[in-house]
């Protein structure tokens, strides 16, 4: 009965290390296929859009002629699109010599001039949408320019294109870090704070800028 025992016990534990045992033997390297797929971008097709009536060469022309067009209007130009102004300094001056009047818009403009009353030029250039010159004008009298007029023309009309308050220029210096410039301020840079830098009180402004110290109070209270 003993040896029974012994045997069955023998081999529930030879059982029992089984799966250890096959753990720890060596396995075959691994096998790994590499599969190579195409990139997503190797077969996209692009298709360009084309409208109902337009072939590839008509829809490339219309864009282009559309292109031209924007570049001719100068949509970055800042001021009014409608019509070809001057400048105020043109005008003023104009205005001293007598050769340039303040404008009224004219009522029922289109029909008198059907009558025969007005002309196209007398109509006010910015009414009309014109020049301020007459130059849109067939056979109108042409207005003369002065030597403002074209260096407002030539690219004067920029210095107007400004973020300044003030109307033209740099604006103000928000910032501190431009040099200051004026009456008495030639080349003046502006100031460097130090590291502990404390900004004067209003005590501080009325002494001069001498700080005024506080006085002690006994136990804070007087």
């Amino acid at each position: 009965m003993k040896s029974t025992t012994i045997v069955v016990t023998a081999a529930i534990a030879l059982a029992s290390f089984g799966p250890s045992s096959v753990a720890f033997q060596p396995t075959s390297p691994l096998s790994i296929t590499h599969h190579h797929h195409p990139s997503p971008s190797s077969s996209t097709t692009l298709y360009e859009y084309i409208p109902s009536g337009f072939n590839k060469q008509s829809w490339a022309a219309f864009k282009s002629k559309e292109v031209e067009a924007k570049k001719a209007k100068n949509l970055g130009r800042m001021g009014p699109k409608g019509f070809q102004s001057r400048s105020m300094q043109s005008f003023q001056e104009a205005l001293e010599r007598g050769e340039a009047e303040h404008l009224l818009p004219v009522f029922n403009a289109k029909q008198r001039i059907a009558k025969g009353e007005l002309k196209e030029e007398d109509i006010p250039y910015m009414q009309r949408g014109g020049a301020w010159d007459n130059s849109d004008v067939r056979g109108a009298k042409k207005k003369r320019w002065l030597s403002s007029d074209k260096e407002y023309a030539d690219g004067g009309f920029k210095k107007s294109q400004s973020i300044s308050i003030l109307g033209e220029g740099q604006g103000l210096d928000w910032t501190g870090k431009r040099n200051k410039t004026g009456p008495g301020m030639s080349n003046v840079k502006p100031g460097k704070f130090t590291k502990n830098y404390q900004a004067p009180n209003v005590n501080a402004l009325k002494n001069g800028g001498a700080a005024e110290k506080p006085k002690k109070k006994m136990f804070g209270l007087f």
